[in-house]
């Protein structure tokens, strides 16, 4: 039983929290917002794809016109402007919402965070249109969307009405740390992927799982040395993500906000990594080339999940758990 200090502090914590939760509507409109984000960003592999980024060679008009006739590229190009525009509306009505109803400060200003980030995306996409695609813009372009992704992930898991602030330091902090670092490799991973699919070195390497034949290809071009880099990120992603997953899965089997996010991100890679043997297989086939930019994604807000629940993790619920601790914050 508690110590009766102790259990008032309980007490006062949880009325506090009771008092301070996010209205549910709010939480799910942060989450249709991720998922329109999502779906975004999947609209936006289509244009790649399909080879559409120039079939509308104007902006912000298309051919002049609000709705130009959606054949070939066009309905790529276009509904992609139609999707981004959908997703800038809901961003602008989410933010007015976190100041019409109770939320805490930090889900108010990450809201004009997402304003400002989804402005910038949408003038990095006319740019793309307006100087022929030039790689670095849209690279920029592509990076920024997986940012704003996590925007709008945090948004969804910050907006749940259970949600608590983080304590300042981490109940468990190997595992706060492997979670943030796991996010930050897949999206470094990401950038690299964004940079191999915008300079057209997406076939350097023909094929997979060998490189040329061979473990480590000659690097004769600098596409084969980005679309290796891609590769090892992979690797590095893969590692990152099954140790991560391991270490929670062990610690903490019983908290489920943790390890539900974990054994996705496992599933998802695992996925991933058959995408992008079929993304050369199939020379870059429509399909499964966006797919694999849709899952990246996924596994990018699975991970920021993650590693913002590990931060709030019970801590020493299980023998296991009390002695990895223990070991940890043994000094040396």
């Amino acid at each position: 039983m508690a110590p009766p200090g102790d259990l008032g502090v309980t007490t006062r914590h949880r009325h506090t929290a009771a008092a301070s939760r996010t209205p549910h509507g709010l939480h799910l409109f942060a989450v249709v917002l991720a998922a329109a984000t999502l779906a975004l960003i999947f609209v936006g592999g289509l244009v790649t794809s399909t080879g559409s980024g120039l079939a509308v060679p104007d902006w912000p008009l298309s051919f002049g016109q609000f709705f130009p006739r959606m054949v070939g590229g066009v309905f790529y190009e276009h509904g992609h402007r139609m999707v981004a525009a959908t997703v800038g509306a809901l961003t602008v009505a989410f933010a007015v919402a976190t100041w019409l109803v109770e939320s805490p400060p930090i889900v108010r200003r990450l809201a004009l965070a997402a304003i400002a980030t989804v402005v910038a995306q949408g003038l990095l996409g006319g740019l793309t249109v307006l100087f022929l695609l030039p790689p670095a813009i849209s690279s920029a372009h592509a990076c920024l969307a997986q940012a704003f992704l996590c925007l709008t992930v945090a948004l969804a898991v910050l907006t749940h009405p259970d949600w608590t602030p983080a304590p300042p330091t981490p109940a468990d902090p190997g595992l706060a740390r492997l979670a943030a670092a796991t996010a930050a490799v897949v999206y470094g991973q990401l950038v690299l992927g964004a940079v191999m699919r915008h300079t057209g070195a997406g076939l350097a390497i023909p094929d997979f799982p060998l490189a040329f034949g061979r473990v480590v290809p000659p690097f004769e071009s600098a596409a084969v040395v980005v679309h290796f880099l891609h590769r090892l990120g992979a690797l590095a992603v893969a590692t990152l993500v099954l140790w991560t997953a391991a270490r929670t899965v062990r610690t903490h089997p019983a908290e489920r906000a943790v390890v539900r996010p974990a054994l996705l991100a496992v599933a998802l890679v695992a996925a991933q990594i058959t995408l992008g043997a079929l993304t050369i297989w199939t020379r870059k086939a429509v399909l499964p080339t966006t797919a694999h930019v849709a899952i990246g994604a996924a596994i990018l807000g699975t991970t920021v999940v993650w590693a913002l629940r590990a931060r709030r993790t019970a801590g020493a619920t299980s023998g296991p758990t009390r002695a990895l601790l223990a070991t940890e914050r043994a000094p040396a």
